[in-house]
Formats: structure tokens, sequence, C-alpha cells
């Protein structure tokens, strides 16, 4: 019945957006590391651009801005005002990150994050706003980071090549982040999971999937809404920045190439997989009943 009713009503729904981009974060946050990037703000603004070309209410979030407090209200803000058929489009660039894992939920141990401003936001804090969205919303994020495939980093990414930066908090650095600021980022992650042990879990359901999945599944229970996400990179690569456009953003939206693309969610990822060299490929996986919501055309309404 979920299926039906979001195709039914994509056609007259509403859609709110939401675009960060962070060309750099702040040093009192990052232990002195202000992680400078070029194209991370164009990224955002070239896809609230697209956003509102398809009719969305796009709301901009800049370095400075885009802070762990500005998105999470954004994210509420959505929840509260979509319901099913509705569209909430979610586009990160920035650093991504690791921290130690208190709350036990992932096999490698480590959590990843988003390097926002003034903090980092944990996975386990975005699967969890995700699933407050109503029954039939769909959600679809688009993260150009690393540390953004899926929830298992087996091995060290490859060397960038010359010249190039990466879309990664340095090891170093995020372990000296973690240990000033331990205490909040336990709590964060403790708090989430007291929070999450509320709802009922299905355990064949979280064992039938693997990945970020797995994990977002056995968190929070059963995603009601339909939630789409396409990432920049595996999780032993890592997604590089560029002087306009980060890769996996330059390629997303020569795809899309002005709205002409008419394929589904799942040949968009093939095309930009497919334009973007074997050191860097982007990931897509799903959360709820995603199957209608996949077969639509990018970006509808």
């Amino acid at each position: 019945m979920a299926s039906k009713s979001i195709v039914a009503a994509a056609g007259k729904a509403k859609a709110i957006s939401l675009h960060l981009g962070l060309n750099g974060v702040s040093g009192a946050a990052y232990g002195g590391w202000d992680g400078p990037l070029a194209a991370c703000e164009f990224d955002a603004n070239d896809m609230a651009a697209l956003a509102k070309s398809k009719g969305m209410k796009p709301t901009v979030l800049l370095t400075k801005k885009a802070t762990r407090a500005n998105l999470l209200s954004g994210m509420r803000g959505a929840a509260k005002a979509l319901k099913a058929g509705d569209l909430f489009l979610l586009t990160y660039s920035g650093h991504g990150g690791q921290m130690p894992d208190v709350n036990g939920d992932e096999p490698d141990g480590k959590d990843e994050t988003w390097c926002l401003y003034d903090g980092q936001l944990i996975d386990d804090e975005l699967y969890f706003e995700l699933s407050k969205f109503a029954s039939g919303v769909r959600v679809l994020v688009l993260s150009d980071s690393c540390h953004s495939g899926s929830v298992t980093r087996e091995l060290p990414p490859p060397p960038p090549p010359p010249g190039q930066r990466v879309k990664l908090m340095p090891d170093t650095v995020a372990r000296r982040v973690y240990d000033e600021h331990k205490a909040f980022y336990d709590k964060l992650q403790l708090d989430v999971a007291k929070a999450a042990a509320k709802v009922v879990v299905d355990p064949d359901a979280a064992l039938a999937l693997v990945g970020a999945a797995a994990q977002a599944t056995a968190l929070v229970g059963r995603f009601k809404p339909a939630v789409v996400l396409i990432s920049g990179c595996q999780d032993n690569q890592t997604s590089m920045d560029g002087d306009h456009n980060g890769a996996f953003t330059e390629q997303l939206l020569k795809a899309w190439n002005h709205g002409t693309f008419t394929g589904s969610y799942g040949s968009f990822h093939a095309h930009i997989r497919a334009a973007m060299p074997p050191t860097q490929s982007p990931n897509l996986f799903v959360l709820g009943d995603a199957a209608a919501f996949l077969a639509q055309t990018p970006f509808t309404v």
C-alpha cells in the first residue's frame, strides 16, 4: 500500500530540500584543523539550483552556517511538515570522518560522520533523524564525502592523485578530535541508542540486509519513509574535491544534464558511476519500502 501511495501522490506532492557545503570547519571544534576544501559551497549552490528548478523549496547552509544545530533543525522541520508522497532532498558536500563506536552497532567498531562546521554528525544520528519522517515520505540523500559508502571500512583508502584534495578528515585529526570531545560524542551515541531502543526491531529484517541498511534497521527498526542514499565513494575509497564541483557532484550534474535525464534512480547512479574513475565508485542503498521511489525519474516531486 505504501508504494502505491507514493506513486499516486508524487504528482501533487510538495518538496523541501536542504543543501550543505563546507569549504572548511572550525579549528576550535577539530583540534586546530580547519579542513580547507574548494568546491563544496559550489556543490551546495548547484544542487539547490537543481532542486529549485524542480519545484522544491531549498535551504542552503554554507560553511559557518552548516552547523549541527542548523542541520538537525532543518531535518526535524521537514519531518514535521511532510506527509506521504512528499519529498525531502538532503545533500552534503564536505569532509567525512570516523570515531570509535561506543554503542556496539558498528561491525568495524567505528561510526562514520559528516564533518559539520562546529562538530561532527554521527551516522547513527542521521539514520535516527531519517526514521522520524512519516510513512510514505520520499527521502533522497546525496553525500559527496568520504566514509559515505555504507558503514564498514575494511581497507585504508589509496593515496589521492598528486595535487588533488580529498574529502577526508585525517585519522590523526580524527583521533585528536575524539579525545578532546570524547564525553560529548559518547553521550550523543548513547542518547541515540537509548531513544532508538524504544523501537521494536525485527531481527530477521535486519539480518536480511547488509552494510548501512542493516545497521540503520538494527538501530531504529523498520523505516516508514522510503529512503534512497547515493554517495560519493565506497568505504575503501576517497571522494575528490575539485575547483568548481566535487568529482561526484560534477558527474551527477552532467548525468542530470539540465533535466534531460529520464531514467530511474538506479540508472542515474549507474550513469554517474560509469563516468567516474575506478578509484571512486559511488554507492547506492535504500531504507524502507523504496521500490516505487527507485523507479522514478530523479528529483521528481
